[in-house]
């Protein structure tokens, strides 16, 4: 079987992305989560004219000449209306935010105000509407602020809750459970023989799943036996997992028998192995209405393939119409000349003195070499058949 492209592969893996449907969340639980339709708001922000700064509302028109002697009749702190209205020569005491008094234009700040008991004295003079926030400033009741297809982060979460929006209808996070599978592998904390390495794929892999917004389900470890393997897929379906990812086992070794199971219990292959280092043995398909992912077991391969695809079909299934983030930049030091896989190489990030972003590939590349990948910047594409390439050359990259 030949190798396919990594981008074929991609374009194919985010063809036909199902519809996870939609919920409704309180903000409090909708950090990070994408919305599912426009937001309006609720309600004028500010509803009201309210103060800029502290100090005193007045009437413009009555500073004239300085220095100008008026009454104070009453104070207003933020949350409360001053129940009078302001005539000529009056002054009434203001903090920031709260709402101007009726009959008056402008705010007379307290650096610029000279308290006498009763009577404040206006140094400088104000202009109508200074230091006043109209209401509605910000925006206006009806007005759509936040469209479908928002990430709501902290600035949009806290927009949402000035609109007077306690709730967000936003699309349901696609459920990724996530098996290891190999004889040789134990948990962080157990004892190995000395035949044996401590699992670490998984816990990788869950934590780029849950950055792209996905629900994880861990199914743990299995060895190598199709019924052990059988159990934990039947296990993903029973969840209502959208994704299954499996890590190693997708080769074609006496040993590596995920797909044989995938297939028997069902699995439509999409594609296996890819033109691409490290991950070649990368496998898609789908089980019903679950698609399944098959990443190496070599730890590298398996983070950089759950980057590039296990990441994308997450951001898509949740409305990202951008899933891939590749940048550009320039070249940190040389590249050799690439043969037909495409390379995506472990480097460091950095800008020069004209503000570019510099990828700067590390020596050593073996898809073993885990410590390299968890101090990397990003992924320096390196595509096939690619001639050998200088420092300052053109680049793309995937962050990490």
């Amino acid at each position: 079987m030949s190798l396919m492209p990594v981008e074929e592969a991609q374009n194919q893996l985010l063809a036909s992305i199902p519809s996870l449907g939609t919920e409704e969340l309180p903000l409090t639980k909708a950090q990070g989560r994408i919305l599912a339709e426009d937001l309006a708001a609720h309600r004028d922000q500010p509803p009201f004219a309210a103060s800029a700064m502290d100090g005193y509302a007045v009437r413009a028109a009555n500073i004239k000449e300085l220095p100008t002697k008026l009454q104070v009749i009453g104070e207003v702190p933020a949350g409360t209306l001053f129940p009078d209205k302001l005539n000529n020569w009056e002054a009434v005491r203001i903090f920031t935010g709260a709402p101007v008094p009726q009959g008056a234009d402008a705010i007379l700040i307290q650096e610029n105000a000279e308290r006498d008991g009763a009577f404040v004295m206006a140094l400088e003079a104000v202009k109508e509407g200074e230091f006043i926030r109209p209401v509605g400033m910000d925006f206006k009741h009806g007005d759509v602020l936040l469209k479908a297809g928002t990430r709501m982060d902290a600035g949009n979460l806290a927009l949402a809750a000035a609109m007077n929006r306690p709730n967000v209808t936003v699309l349901k996070r696609p459920k990724v459970a996530i098996l290891a599978t190999g004889d040789e592998l134990v948990l962080p904390g157990q004892d190995p023989r000395p035949e044996q390495i401590v699992a670490s794929n998984t816990f990788g892999v869950a934590a780029l799943g849950r950055e792209a917004g996905a629900e994880i389900v861990d199914l743990g470890l299995v060895g190598d036996d199709k019924k052990a393997i059988a159990a934990k897929v039947q296990e993903a379906c029973n969840a209502g997992a959208d994704i299954l990812v499996t890590s190693g086992g997708a080769s074609v070794g006496d040993h590596d028998l995920v797909q044989d199971v995938l297939t028997e219990a069902g699995m439509a292959l999409d594609f296996w192995r890819i033109a691409m280092r490290p991950g070649k043995p990368l496998m898609a398909g789908k089980l019903n209405a679950m698609q399944v992912i098959g990443l190496p077991g070599n730890p590298v391969s398996s983070m950089v393939c759950a980057l590039l695809f296990l990441c994308p079909l997450i951001r898509a299934m949740q409305g990202d119409k951008d899933p891939l983030l590749v940048e550009t930049g320039l070249l940190g030091g040389p590249v050799a000349a690439n043969d037909k896989r495409q390379s995506y190489l472990r480097a460091s990030l950095s800008r020069d003195d004209q503000g570019n972003l510099i990828a700067t590939p590390f020596t050593g590349q073996d898809s073993a070499m885990l410590a390299g990948f968890a101090r990397a910047d990003c992924l320096l594409i390196h595509p096939p058949f690619a001639p050998a390439a200088d420092a300052r050359s053109p680049c793309q990259f995937i962050r990490l």
